[in-house]
């Protein structure tokens, strides 16, 4: 449902859901993800091929919501030096599992995207796929975030459900075809539990708010990547489907870059 939800519900509320689903979600799709590969989106398009980091090795990088943290594995494997930071302890645990498991150990950090415990410039990269960036009440504080982590030139690019999307139930079949929600509402996405406080919140920005937020926390954008449903691809996660992947877009990778 549409509701309303604080800077510190979104917080309490997200931290407890990713913890109490960590092991369904890594069950499902963790087969999917990998335990060392960087897959961007539902779509399956894959950093190794489209390489929008530019080149990582000797780079020090920060994932931002990097869950159980295989992006940051595979960064490892290409000769970079990542640090993979997460809200949830549940995530973090299969992180610290997965690691073990490969034989591929990136530092892991528990802590709110919103307030990075990192210095200023500490970074030559940031990137998330899918992490932290809807999750948070105020997502352009997340950008002045990783602006003020990342060093002068460094790039940051982050994958979110496309904005389009919020506009058509969170269907993958025929019933998510019909538009019925207005693209410029943004009240969060809100489910609650028997005492109504939030157990979960996703926050909805359009293209111009994401825009917005990298411009006036001193970042350009370069690029902006919408990702074709790929022919052969058969798998549904949630309401990503060959069906609606084949009409419109599911997913945005932002492309932006630090002056200097």
């Amino acid at each position: 449902m549409r509701e309303t939800a604080t800077a510190e519900q979104s917080v309490r509320a997200n931290r407890s859901w990713w913890d109490g689903d960590a092991d369904a979600y890594q069950a499902e799709h963790g087969g999917f993800l990998g335990e060392v590969d960087f897959v961007w989106c539902p779509e399956g398009l894959r950093e190794a091929d489209v390489r929008l980091l530019g080149e990582v090795a000797g780079r020090r990088v920060l994932e931002v919501g990097g869950g159980a943290a295989m992006c940051s594995r595979w960064l490892a494997t290409q000769g970079a030096e990542p640090v993979a930071l997460d809200l949830s302890g549940g995530m973090l645990r299969h992180a610290a599992d997965a690691a073990a498991r490969s034989g591929v150990r990136v530092p892991l950090v528990q802590a709110d995207a919103q307030r990075l415990p990192f210095a200023d410039g500490a970074f030559d990269t940031a990137c998330t796929a899918f992490g932290a960036v809807p999750f948070v009440a105020d997502s352009a504080a997340v950008m002045r975030e990783v602006a003020r982590v990342l060093r002068p030139g460094g790039r940051w690019v982050f994958a979110t459900t496309h904005p389009i999307r919020w506009i058509f139930p969170d269907d993958p079949g025929p019933a998510g075809l019909t538009a019925r929600i207005p693209y410029f509402d943004r009240s969060p996405y809100v489910e609650v539990g028997p005492d109504g406080e939030p157990t979960y919140v996703e926050h909805h920005r359009t293209l111009g708010d994401r825009v917005r937020e990298l411009v006036a926390a001193g970042l350009e954008l370069v690029d902006l990547v919408e990702p074709e449903w790929p022919a052969g691809h058969t798998r549904e996660w949630g309401q990503w489907s060959p069906l609606r992947g084949a009409l419109l877009p599911g997913t945005a990778i932002y492309v932006a870059r630090k002056p200097g």
